[in-house]
């Protein structure tokens, strides 16, 4: 059956100082097709992606929508086109409600005698939510929502618009399985109305159960493009990355611990708070500690505890036999603990600054002379931090900003690389990271274990758990449902514990 071609991109090309981020690409895509567009971090994907949206403009190339050449300037003219874009850093106005955030732009819609009917704005935003299977309240803050909540905004503000052309960059890396399956079906449905739509994902498994072709890209050039039926993952993998898979070990090889070594560094004691409901456990030197568990079980709430960004109402943190007072984020880095946050960019860095001073910026006393930047220290310590990381960069002067979301995590791990601490908490720690930097960074996790540190990491995604931990705790409603070693732990009694806790 002959379809129709919503989108034809052709030769589209990009530069940026000192990076060539697209180069003569071409790109289709089909009405009641999910065309998948894969590649590792700053491949050109998201590049792409923004110069259909009018966020970027091409150097070079043209764009037809539905056999018409057209110019896309500014958002609004891909909006007026039925184009629309969701991306992976989330573009949510906090203060503002779910319905705000969702018909921002479009509020003439709701309006009468000059002022916005909010009642309505609110029932129509509660239809396009139900429309993902969810019931979120409109009239919530934005700020007030999880991780996943935003992300399920990004989705409906999107569809709001009656998309003919729908983008959606790295939408399910912060979704749970049951979100993952709702928002699968709104993509099916949309497929089926004549919908296009550009998928890009990281998760290989995803891709091959709902795309329908796909395209890879690979240092800003066009690799290759297929029916996903003529594609397995290793094929996909080697034409991602350029090399075999299994070659993509780390170069870092730290000596491992001796077991006589392998002693307590932390213990948990009945950690209570609004979230959570008097939690214990212990983490040993050189292990790596899971934390499972569904959105909102306190996975997230816990580790916040643990680093002193919320508070506590009762319980003891002791580290290396001693207990801790950890009020804040500052005690807890003294005692020396460190947590890579769910969300880097809101968290975890100052986008607008360079990456030597987001690598140093938690330990500016060790590069100092008394009250004064030592510079040249600083720079030796990011460098070499940026060499052993493998930052994608062609100085450590770069903004933060411009880097991929993997280089962008590996800052963060170079920062709390610098503090020497010896407790690190990874929450989310590969969440929207494409295959290859994931690999880097299982890696670098194992070696900072060997080292002799403790490691804690929270994922949603079952398999990397098994594959990281030696021992992984399942959280059901703020409440340790369990705790399973290496050996005992399989997805399906993970799943039993995170859901079926009494």
């Amino acid at each position: 059956m002959k379809r129709d071609i919503l989108l034809h991109m052709r030769s589209m090309s990009k530069h940026y100082p000192g990076v060539q981020a697209l180069d003569s690409v071409d790109f289709d895509l089909f009405a009641g097709e999910i065309h998948a567009l894969v590649g590792e971090n700053g491949a050109g994907k998201s590049t792409l992606t923004k110069i259909l949206a009018g966020a970027e403009q091409s150097d070079s190339g043209t764009i037809e929508v539905s056999g018409r050449t057209i110019a896309i300037r500014e958002p609004a003219d891909a909006r007026r086109l039925g184009i629309g874009i969701i991306y992976q850093e989330f573009k949510l106005v906090p203060e503002l409600s779910v319905a705000e955030n969702i018909f921002l732009g479009d509020e003439r819609r709701f309006l009468r005698h000059g002022f916005v009917r909010f009642s309505l704005m609110h029932a129509e935003a509660s239809k396009v939510l139900s429309r993902l299977g969810e019931t979120i309240d409109p009239v919530l803050p934005v700020r007030k929502l999880s991780v996943s909540q935003r992300q399920i905004v990004e989705i409906a503000k999107a569809l709001s618009n009656h998309v003919r052309i729908l983008a959606m960059d790295e939408p399910t890396a912060s979704l749970t399985d049951r979100e993952v399956e709702n928002l699968f079906a709104v993509m099916r449905n949309l497929k089926t109305d004549g919908v296009g739509i550009i998928y890009i994902s990281h998760r290989i498994e995803e891709i091959f159960r709902i795309a329908d072709r796909i395209t890879v890209l690979r240092d800003g050039k066009l690799i290759h493009s297929c029916p996903v039926a003529e594609a397995d993952s290793e094929m996909l993998v080697k034409w991602m990355v350029g090399r075999e898979a299994d070659r993509e070990a780390h170069q870092w090889s730290p000596k491992g611990i001796a077991p006589s070594q392998r002693r307590e560094i932390l213990r948990i004691e009945n950690l209570t708070s609004d979230r959570v409901h008097g939690i214990s456990f212990g983490l040993d030197r050189g292990e790596i500690l899971g934390l499972a568990g569904l959105t909102g079980s306190g996975r997230t709430e816990l580790v916040r505890l643990i680093f002193g960004a919320e508070r506590r109402s009762s319980g003891r943190i002791v580290v290396d036999g001693r207990e801790v007072s950890v009020r804040s984020p500052g005690d807890a880095i003294k005692a020396g603990i460190g947590l890579l946050t769910e969300d880097r960019n809101l968290d975890g860095l100052v986008l607008q600054m360079s990456i030597l001073e987001n690598i140093t910026l938690s330990s500016l006393s060790d590069v100092a002379f008394g009250p004064f930047v030592n510079g040249s220290k600083e720079r030796r310590a990011a460098s070499e931090l940026v060499r052993r990381l493998r930052i994608k960069t062609r100085s450590v002067e770069t903004p933060v900003e411009t880097l991929s979301g993997g280089n962008r995590q590996k800052v963060v791990l170079g920062r709390w690389l610098m503090t020497q601490c010896n407790i690190l908490i990874f929450d989310e720690p590969t969440a929207g990271i494409d295959i290859a930097v994931k690999r880097e960074i299982h890696a670098l996790i194992r070696g900072l274990a060997s080292e002799g540190r403790g490691i804690i990491v929270i994922s949603s995604e079952l398999p990397e758990l098994l594959q990281l931990c030696d021992r992984i705790a399942v959280l059901c409603d703020g409440i340790v449902a369990g705790i399973l070693t290496r050996e005992e732990a399989t997805q399906e009694r993970l799943m039993k514990l995170a859901t079926s806790y009494a």
